[in-house]
């Protein structure tokens, strides 16, 4: 499974395509992580606050991404103030949205 921090139509290699998100919690998020991810997390910095928070290595590789039908992706959506520069954590005030995303 693939882990992303965002997801576009961009990504999607044929359509017609439905697109289900469903929110998870940070405790399924990390089950799902224990699992081995691919990882598709372009910033280093948000790849490290993404293993801080799953409890594994996540590692910033810049790649072009194609998810075929019937892929899910593990999705992390940063909610807060814009990360410092160098950040391995959170800021205050900031969490981290988890998705399942499934191309169908």
């Amino acid at each position: 499974m693939k882990i992303l921090n965002g997801f576009s139509f961009n990504m999607v290699t044929t359509f017609p395509v439905v697109v289900r998100a469903e929110e998870i919690s940070l405790a399924k998020a990390r089950e799902i992580a224990t699992g081995g991810l691919e990882s598709t997390v372009g910033h280093a910095d948000t790849a490290a606050v993404y293993g801080q928070q799953l409890g594994v290595v996540v590692p910033a590789v810049r790649s072009t991404i194609a998810l075929q039908k019937g892929e899910v992706a593990l999705i992390g959506s940063y909610r807060g103030p814009r990360m410092p520069e160098g950040a391995r954590e959170l800021p205050a005030g900031a969490t981290i949205q988890w998705l399942l995303v499934t191309v169908s």
